[in-house]
């Protein structure tokens, strides 16, 4: 099979190849597996902070990749939830112990022995990838492969991160950065809760200008005070000043939650600015999330399919990775990006 795989690491501004385009063996699936013929995988900033060293593969080379949709091709002699041809998703979460008081309660991303897909594992940024099926989803048939990846992991770990933020009909959102998972959190708002109004912190006027199409009622830049504060902020940046400007933007008794793997150090000098009276008091609650459970998942599927909530995506081949994660290094985003593999 064609693979892309990670052989070193380092920053992708100083190497814009970090992916090498390689033939390998494919893989075989174990005895609860199933083997996935891969059609799309989404590219998520996480495999730039796998790349850069911020959450790094225990062993290389590595295949990244964790939003991963695909038809199954063959199935272990244990297995039987899906059959040959079935259309199927994998998430962040490849396995977990499925022992633990984390697991037994159905917070596998808490799991301290869970294994990330494209991390940990081999991914889907290649023709083939095997998962336990137990960790592999069914696809809706209202959603092509392109659009249903980034729901895998932008759009589940933004329905997290709306599900924490507690936000209540009526109430209002911030979201801090408009990238693939905040686009999704906005449409889903909008169709779930009509009353509560959306502003939306982005960098670029092209960001704003998207935001605002698809029903933000305000879009600045980061660092601008909103028109009113916020019951909620949803930050998913992957830099630390729009935190700061998000508490300052929260209400007394407000919640911001930060949806990001890791943090770049670039700016992590500005939280020596951090001032209680201006940031944090009146009850001021900041929450962070750690990716999605296999719940999260599949709720946010079931959810997508009936609101016909849809991705934005540019879609790359497979060889052209490394393209794709540059221009999402340099911010050049608009909605998700999305590998098609043939």
């Amino acid at each position: 099979m064609k693979a892309m795989i990670l052989k070193k690491l380092g920053s992708i501004s100083e190497n814009k190849t970090p992916l090498e385009l390689t033939d390998l063996p494919d893989p075989v699936p174990g005895e609860t597996e199933i083997l996935v013929r891969v059609s799309a995988c989404g590219v998520c900033h996480t495999e730039l902070d796998e790349i850069e060293g911020r959450t790094p593969p225990p062993n290389l080379p590595v295949i990244p990749g964790h939003q991963v949709v695909g038809t199954v091709e063959q199935i272990g002699g244990k297995a039987g939830t899906f059959a040959i041809g079935d259309r199927v998703g994998v998430g962040w979460i490849h396995s977990s112990c499925e022992r633990c008081k984390f697991c037994l309660e159905g917070n596998e991303n808490l799991c301290h022995e869970f294994k990330a897909t494209g991390r940990d594992v081999n991914g889907g940024y290649a023709q083939y990838m095997t998962v336990t099926e137990r960790f592999a989803f069914r696809i809706p048939d209202t959603f092509s492969s392109s659009e249903a990846a980034p729901l895998l992991c932008a759009g589940a770990i933004g329905y997290r991160s709306l599900e924490l933020s507690g936000l209540k009909d009526g109430q209002n959102l911030g979201l801090t950065g408009f990238g693939a998972s905040a686009h999704l959190v906005l449409q889903m708002v909008i169709h779930s809760l009509p009353k509560s109004k959306i502003y939306v912190f982005a960098r670029s006027e092209g960001e704003r200008e998207f935001a605002r199409e698809l029903g933000a009622v305000w879009a600045g830049a980061a660092e601008e005070d909103s028109p009113e504060k916020l019951d909620c902020i949803i930050d998913t940046t992957p830099v630390w000043k729009p935190v700061l400007e998000a508490l300052r933007n929260l209400k007394s008794g407000g919640r911001l939650v930060i949806n990001a793997i890791r943090k770049e150090e670039v700016d992590k000098d500005c939280l020596l600015q951090l001032d209680y009276p201006e940031h944090l008091w009146m009850e001021k609650e900041i929450k962070s999330v750690a990716n999605v459970s296999r719940r999260d998942i599949s709720e946010f599927l079931k959810i997508a399919a009936e609101i016909s909530l849809k991705p934005e995506v540019q879609e790359f081949a497979l060889e052209d990775a490394n393209e794709a994660l540059v221009e999402l290094k340099a911010k050049k985003i608009r909605g998700a990006k999305v590998l098609m593999i043939r």
